[in-house]
C-alpha cells in the first residue's frame, strides 16, 4: 500500500529521497505561502542570507534564485529578533488545513521550519479544538496521521503554539538532529524533542540539511513504510533515544 507523505520544505535539495521511495511513498510537496527577504532570514536565523545558502550532503549548492524563481525562499511564519513572535503562523495553519482537507496522508515531514511547522500541525490534529479556525464545519479536516519527521526542526515560541503542545504530543515522531548544525543548533531542536511524547531521536555528524547518503534514505524509507517497525539506526554506534525512550543504536553520520 502507498503511503502518501506530506513535505513541508526548508531550503534543501530531497530529490535523492524522493527517487529512492519510488512507488512506495508518495512524497507530496507544499510550497509556504509566506516569501521571505534577507532581513527575514537574519532574523529568524541571526545570520545573513549569504550564510543560510543550502547545501545538500555533498556539501554543493543548490541552484540559485536567478535560474530557477521556485527557490526564492518561503516561510511558513516570520519572526523578529526575539524569536518570541510568529507572523503568519496562523495563515500558514489555515493554508495546510485547506489542503488536508482535499486529501489523506499517513504521515507528515518536515525540514528545519519545516519541521516545526509539521510538529504544530500533527499535534494540532490531536486538539483541533485549541484553534477553532482550524475546524471545518466544527470538525478537524483530517484525523491524526500516523507519523512525523522533524528534521532539524525547533519549537517556536508563541501563546499558539504553547496551546498545541503543551503539556505534549503523541503523535510518533521521527527528529533527526546534526550535531554540526549552527543555524539550528542540538539544543535547540531538543526542545520540540521534549514536548513529543512518542518520540525516536537519530544524530547525524553533518549540518543544516536532510542527510540523504544511501543509508539514511533507506532508512527514511523503511520508516515512512513502518514507524511501528524495529528500524535498525542509519548506522551502528552509540545509543539513540527510541520513542520508547529506549536505547537504540546510532552513530553520528551523515
Amino acid at each position: 500500500m502507498v503511503k502518501k507523505v506530506l513535505v513541508l520544505h526548508g531550503y534543501c535539495n530531497m530529490s535523492a529521497l524522493r527517487k529512492a521511495c519510488g512507488k512506495d511513498i508518495d512524497l507530496v510537496f507544499v510550497d509556504a505561502p509566506h516569501l521571505l527577504t534577507p532581513a527575514d532570514l537574519a532574523a529568524a536565523f541571526g545570520t545573513s542570507a549569504s550564510e543560510e545558502a543550502p547545501v545538500n550532503d555533498s556539501g554543493a549548492p543548490e541552484a540559485s534564485t536567478d535560474s530557477d524563481p521556485t527557490l526564492v525562499p518561503r516561510g511558513w511564519w516570520k519572526t523578529d529578533v526575539t524569536l518570541t513572535e510568529a507572523i503568519g503562523l496562523e495563515d500558514s495553519i489555515l493554508y495546510l488545513r485547506d489542503i488536508l482537507s482535499k486529501d489523506h496522508y499517513d504521515g507528515i515531514f518536515g525540514f528545519s521550519q519545516g519541521a516545526g511547522m509539521a510538529a504544530i500541525l500533527v499535534a494540532l490534529l490531536e486538539k483541533p479544538d485549541v484553534f477553532p479556525p482550524f475546524l471545518i464545519d466544527g470538525k478537524s479536516p483530517h484525523p491524526p496521521v500516523e507519523f512525523c519527521i522533524c528534521a532539524a526542526g525547533f519549537r517556536q515560541d508563541s501563546p499558539l503554539c504553547d496551546s498545541v503542545f503543551l503539556p505534549n504530543y503523541s503523535t510518533r515522531t521521527l527528529h533527526i538532529i546534526g550535531l554540526a548544525d549552527t543555524l539550528v543548533p542540538k539544543e535547540t531542536s531538543l526542545k520540540l524533542v521534549d514536548v513529543s511524547a512518542n518520540k525516536r531521536v537519530e544524530y547525524h555528524d553533518g549540518s543544516h540539511f536532510v542527510p540523504s547518503k544511501a543509508n539514511w534514505r533507506n532508512f527514511l524509507k523503511a520508516y515512512m513504510k513502518d514507524p511501528t517497525g524495529d528500524i535498525p539506526s542509519p548506522a551502528p554506534g552509540p545509543a539513540s533515544q527510541s520513542a520508547s525512550g529506549a536505547a537504540t543504536p546510532v552513530t553520528p553520520s551523515a
